[in-house]
């Protein structure tokens, strides 16, 4: 048994389904539900005999010490987290209560029960915390990319948040004993991510013939790892890496925004052409920068292809059009979640000005 906090997310969900999948082992999923944890993400498990929902916050130690209690997971991983980065300049609190806040609760129920297991059990346990690339700050277009002992330089609310639980959870290994492992990944993209980041966004607003807004020039890199690598490499890491190690986890595939945002409007001109036959490019607008917009990720992987023989298998131009086409086909999901309290929030933080897409 497992415990998966934050499982009704894009990137929990995405673990859960291909746990489900590929193992004969029962998960436990506890999540809040907030505006991106949608319950429609795991439908088609949510009746399966080894799959439990609980919903709850990470940060209510009550409910995390009964579940660990009842179920003896014999691993935890984190995904719970406030992620878009636009949301934490306009509101920075939720991010610390959620990441660093919420976050330390939830390592220390997680002490409190490791305490009480006999010895083996104690050594078997594992605590992964799933964190982020923006942890490590920006690099200049020509300098290395991000190494796992690359120094700490986060530029954002929503990075600074992720940094913080980072540093705890070393602490927790490093003064407690505490059996952790942290991964840091480059951007995700596939099915059933919310359509407040880059990819989904375009899809969704090209297909509504709205505008496509990019963030200044466009030209900011990012490291673009399909979920399905991800929930892979996680699976890895949590059966053969070291405790108190650090695993990045990349795609392989740096491509500027404006890159991304072109290949979405190619494919669609030839799966779904707008009526007057223009092209979508036609849709894309410059917005203003986001203030302290990171120029470039990049990931160096060399750690966890050595140690755990891990490597990403989806290439960029095969991963994107399977992520196109399953939006095209699952417009009842697109609906129910680009609806009601996402739109409201949309016009808040945005007003008239289209709303760029957060590409982390």
């Amino acid at each position: 048994m497992i415990l998966v906090t934050g499982g009704c997310g894009f990137i929990g969900s995405a673990f859960i389904l291909q746990w489900l999948a590929r193992t004969d082992e029962p998960v436990v999923n506890l999540d809040l539900l907030t505006y991106a944890g949608h319950p429609g993400n795991l439908a088609e498990v949510e009746s399966h005999p080894r799959y439990v929902f609980c919903r709850g916050d990470i940060g209510d130690t009550a409910t995390v010490a009964q579940l660990l209690a009842t179920h003896q997971p014999r691993a935890v991983l984190n995904f719970a987290a406030e992620s878009h980065v636009d949301r934490s300049i306009s509101g920075p609190l939720a991010f610390a209560q959620t990441n660093v806040v919420g976050t330390l609760q939830l390592l220390q129920a997680v002490l409190e029960h490791w305490r009480q297991l006999d010895a083996q059990s104690q050594q078997a346990f594992r605590f992964l915390h799933v964190s982020t690339d923006e942890v490590f700050g920006t690099l200049a277009a020509d300098a290395p990319a991000f190494s796992e002992t690359h120094r700490y330089e986060p530029n954002s609310p929503y990075s600074a948040s992720k940094a913080a639980s980072d540093h705890f959870v070393r602490a927790y290994q490093h003064t407690f004993g505490l059996p952790t492992l942290t991964t840091n990944c480059s951007n995700n993209y596939g099915p059933r991510q919310f359509p407040e980041k880059l990819i989904p966004l375009m899809i969704h607003n090209a297909l509504q013939g709205k505008a496509l807004p990019v963030y200044g020039d466009g030209r900011q890199v990012r490291d673009w790892l399909h979920v399905d690598d991800h929930c892979s490499a996680l699976r890895q890491v949590l059966e053969a890496g070291r405790p108190g190690e650090t695993y990045n986890i990349g795609g392989r595939s740096e491509r500027t925004n404006l890159e991304v945002v072109h290949t979405i409007c190619r494919a669609l001109d030839q799966l779904r052409p707008r009526a007057g036959g223009e092209s979508h490019t036609a849709l894309i607008t410059h917005v203003k920068d986001r203030p302290g917009h990171d120029r470039r990720y990049a990931i160096d992987d060399s750690k966890i292809a050595r140690e755990l023989q891990w490597k990403p298998e989806v290439g960029f131009d095969a991963g994107i059009a399977q992520t196109i086409q399953w939006y095209l086909d699952n417009d009842a999901w697109v609906q129910s979640v680009t609806s009601g309290s996402y739109r409201q929030w949309m016009d808040k933080h945005y007003g008239a000005q289209p709303a760029a897409a957060d590409a982390h």
